[in-house]
């Protein structure tokens, strides 16, 4: 078997990913609503370093996937929106964690 085949087939399960996921910055916000049972958007905002418009995006694409559910409603007079995963979510973060942790395992090292 030639290096290129067996590295292929070493790291096939990483082109597997959920592409949704792997996202850099959606990464981090599923990591850390992974960990904590929900968060306000601000909060998410500072733990990530990620600006109100970005955060905003990629928190529409999590939404858009099932990943997370977003509850906006007004405390006082100020807005607050809140995120947590949802079970869907849960599940494909779970699912996301264990290939990478065995595509990354199988590599040489």
């Amino acid at each position: 078997m030639s290096n290129e085949a067996r590295a292929k087939g070493k790291t096939g399960s990483i082109s597997d990913v959920d592409k949704v996921i792997h996202e850099p910055a959606r990464l981090n916000i599923m990591s850390h609503l992974f960990v904590l049972d929900r968060a306000d958007f601000v909060f998410l905002m500072r733990q990530t370093g990620l600006t109100r418009g970005n955060l905003s995006s990629h928190m529409s694409k999590l939404e858009a996937a099932g990943y997370i559910e977003v509850e906006k409603k007004f405390v006082g007079r100020k807005p607050l929106t809140v995120l947590r995963l949802s079970r869907e979510g849960r599940v494909a973060f779970q699912s996301y964690r264990r290939r990478m942790m065995k595509a990354l395992g199988e590599l040489p090292g």
